[in-house]
């Protein structure tokens, strides 16, 4: 019996499908980015992962583990240096498959499949913006919270004008107190002068 044993066997035998799949993950490892048919690029994900994942952990043990499934030390090195150095806070997800349409030949879904942290055109697009739908009131609260501040600015400008007048005012206060004091004391004087002659 066959219960849960549903993975693509690609039409190969299991000896001839992991040899491709080595091959593969090698390419994919040293080039970035592959195109190959839908079907492989799937059985290549769940090949490829594990040992990215496994690549984060630079021991002895986790070089033998992956040479065992690549075969190839060059592949290694790489997945080990660079690819691991890119990958390092990714929690998963290594790997981007982006579909091309069918093959002219024989209609085989086409696609790549790419390491998502070595792509610099996906890294660079901006996210679109999520437009929300506003209702009136909520506008003519916003316009109303946009004119408030316009209202205030007139109002600042105002008392920026007030205060140098202010300041004049004091300032000019003393001299207002003495000129009200000169003819006073100019008063009592005469009155003093008068006064002797009255006598």
């Amino acid at each position: 019996m066959r219960h849960n044993k549903k993975f693509n066997h690609l039409s190969r035998t299991a000896s001839h499908r992991s040899a491709m799949l080595a091959n593969m993950a090698t390419s994919l490892i040293m080039h970035k980015r592959i195109t190959t048919t839908l079907a492989k690029a799937k059985a290549l994900k769940k090949y490829v992962e594990p040992l990215i994942t496994r690549s984060k952990n630079d021991s002895t043990n986790s070089r033998r583990v992956v040479f065992r499934y690549l075969q190839k030390s060059y592949a290694v090195k790489e997945l080990f240096g660079e690819v691991a150095a890119r990958v390092a806070d990714r929690p998963g997800g290594y790997t981007r498959i982006i579909k091309l349409g069918v093959r002219p030949s024989d209609a085989a879904s086409m696609c790549f499949i790419e390491l998502v942290d070595f792509d610099e055109n996906m890294a660079k697009a901006p996210k679109a913006e999520k437009k929300t739908r506003r209702s009136r009131r909520s506008t003519k609260k916003a316009a109303d919270a946009a004119e408030a501040p316009k209202a205030e600015a007139p109002a600042e400008e105002a008392k920026a004008e007030e205060a140098p007048k202010a300041e004049e005012a004091k300032a000019e206060a003393p001299k207002a107190k003495a000129a009200k004091k000169a003819p006073k004391a100019e008063a009592k004087a005469e009155a003093k002068e008068e006064a002797p002659k009255a006598e």
